[in-house]
């Protein structure tokens, strides 16, 4: 991974922010910037130089994963070190510190550690905004996490049937994901059968798989770092018609929403053109949640594909689309595949069948 270069990618942007420094200490994004993963750690970048602290239960790992950044051992938070080396050069310096990733407790005491010459300036997805544009070796990791999860789904289908724990079909498929290589899960799995196929995000749970109904299953992996996501639903016993349709009708609104993905489409004509085919169709109040989302070092990463959204994709983003139905007390549909947007065209990651499997 370039460090050296997004480090300074970054940091040619801290003056049109108007900042002199910024600290960084949400996990991925110091990950990103330096290869460090573990979970204390805290990057300083800007007039001060390149800076990671950590505390001693990393030494030797950062001293192993660190690129780019002097490393500093600290005895104490590892932001209030960073505090410290500001409070020192004694110069009035505006610092940049993630809003979405500090809470109010931290960055008071931020604050009070760094000089009094140091001005706070809450930044919003600065690193975030960087990462939507995946590198080459970035999209390579990030389909090998979506081959080895999508090369999962045809096992586990042979633990679904009736009387059978959502619990334990999760289970197996987890076990599965590790037998293979997998870091862990991206999520908590989802396995919603029956009735609870209607919940977007039904976890599985200790109910017993139905004799009739759908069954979804959302889930993915962690591989070196990166994450996969996908959807499937399949149908236990024989599909009513109205199932069928709704099915039927997913899936044609998932491959309107893949055609959609294209270098400079904005992120919410994506979500319309999913959104348009289930609404021709009957099911469009049934599609309760936006289109997709940016998958990379988390699981849920901008840009956001839903309604109203201006971003414009560009070229190495990587992308969900996973259009849904879901009629409450009933059952619901969901199909997901991840898309890396290209500068001619873009590309399905995953690629297990979509066609309706009835057991």
């Amino acid at each position: 991974m370039d460090y050296r270069g997004r480090q300074k990618c970054l940091m040619e942007n801290l003056a049109l922010h108007r900042v002199d420094n910024v600290l960084v200490t949400h996990p991925p994004n110091v990950r990103y910037l330096c290869g460090f993963t573990g979970t204390a750690g805290a990057l300083l970048l800007g007039n001060v130089g390149q800076v990671f602290f950590t505390d001693g239960r990393y030494t030797q790992q950062a001293k192993e994963e660190v690129e780019g950044a002097r490393v500093v051992i600290s005895r104490s938070n590892p932001v209030w070190a960073a505090a410290r080396m500001l409070q020192k050069r004694a110069r009035r310096e505006a610092l940049g510190v993630e809003a979405e990733h500090m809470s109010l407790a931290a960055r008071s005491g931020l604050a009070r550690e760094a000089s009094r010459g140091t001005r706070l300036r809450p930044l919003s997805y600065l690193v975030e905004r960087q990462r939507m544009i995946k590198d080459a070796e970035e999209i390579r990791k990030i389909r090998a996490a979506v081959l080895l999860a999508s090369g999962l789904f045809d096992q586990i289908i042979q633990f679904v049937r009736p009387g059978v724990y959502e619990t334990d079909v999760a289970a197996e498929l987890e076990y599965a994901a590790r037998k293979a290589g997998a870091q862990e899960m991206s999520f908590p799995t989802i396995v919603a059968s029956g009735k609870r196929s209607a919940l977007p995000h039904g976890r599985a749970s200790r109910q017993r798989i139905p004799e009739r109904g759908f069954v979804v299953f959302d889930f993915g992996v962690i591989l070196d770092g990166y994450c996969s996501d996908m959807t499937r639903t399949l149908y236990v016993g024989r599909p009513p018609e109205q199932a069928r349709k709704m099915y039927s009708a997913v899936r044609q609104a998932q491959q309107a929403g893949l055609d959609a993905v294209a270098m400079g489409v904005s992120a919410g004509d994506v979500d319309g053109a999913a959104r348009r085919v289930l609404r021709r169709a009957g099911w469009g109040r049934y599609f309760t949640h936006s289109t997709g989302h940016g998958v990379g070092l988390e699981i849920h990463e901008p840009p956001r594909l839903a309604a109203g959204e201006r971003e414009l994709l560009c070229a190495g983003m990587v992308v969900t689309v996973e259009p849904g139905a879901y009629v409450p007390e009933e059952g619901g549909v969901r199909i997901e595949d991840m898309v890396v947007v290209g500068d001619r065209a873009s590309e399905v990651l995953t690629p297990t069948s979509k066609e309706l499997i009835a057991l």
